[in-house]
């Protein structure tokens, strides 16, 4: 006895079978995901692009990691770490809030001892050397600080002008020269 098969009209239920070669290049390609129904989504988190990296702990030497941990452990605190600028900022609304002096007194009185070598090696007639006040020497350093600070805010302008945020070298002669002689 031999049966036959009616064809039905419409879609085949069944899948011809593919043949050996067909059977290798399934292999090697991917399967594609199952597709979903187009009105229901699926929250995913996103890795940004890029996968994490891998440590790898077993490479030779110490790892960078290993001596930031070391060092956390006997402080007990994890250093604070400040975005680029944030601290910048914070030191100009400092400084323009105090009117102090900017320079430490101590290393700006070294100007006496060379105001006094040079006295003496001028042989301005002074066997003793000047004598200062402190309050000469505390104008002397108003003076000082109040020409360096428009000689950075001039210094700042032309790095500006050079299209540039970092002041270099040749800002501030550029500015120096600007003013003329002084």
């Amino acid at each position: 006895m031999v049966t036959t098969m009616q064809s039905e009209p419409g879609p085949s239920k069944r899948r011809p079978r593919p043949s050996d070669e067909d059977e290798d290049e399934d292999m090697d390609a991917a399967t594609p995901p199952p597709t979903k129904k187009a009105g229901k989504a699926t929250a995913r988190k996103s890795t940004g692009g890029k996968p994490p990296r891998k440590s790898n702990a077993s490479t030779a030497g110490p790892s960078k990691s290993r001596a930031r941990q070391e060092d956390d452990e006997g402080d007990g605190k994890k250093k604070r770490r400040y975005k680029p600028g944030v601290v910048a900022l914070r030191e100009i609304r400092r400084y323009q809030k105090s009117t102090d002096l900017l320079i430490a007194k101590l290393p700006f009185s070294r100007v006496r001892e060379v105001a006094q070598d040079m006295t003496t090696q001028a042989g301005g007639g002074y066997p003793a050397g000047l004598r200062w006040q402190s309050s000469a020497l505390l104008a002397l350093q108003e003076a000082t600080e109040a020409y360096l600070v428009h000689l950075f805010e001039d210094t700042n302008l032309c790095a500006i002008h050079a299209k540039r945020v970092t002041i270099m070298q040749r800002d501030i002669q550029l500015a120096r020269r600007i003013r003329g002689r002084m």
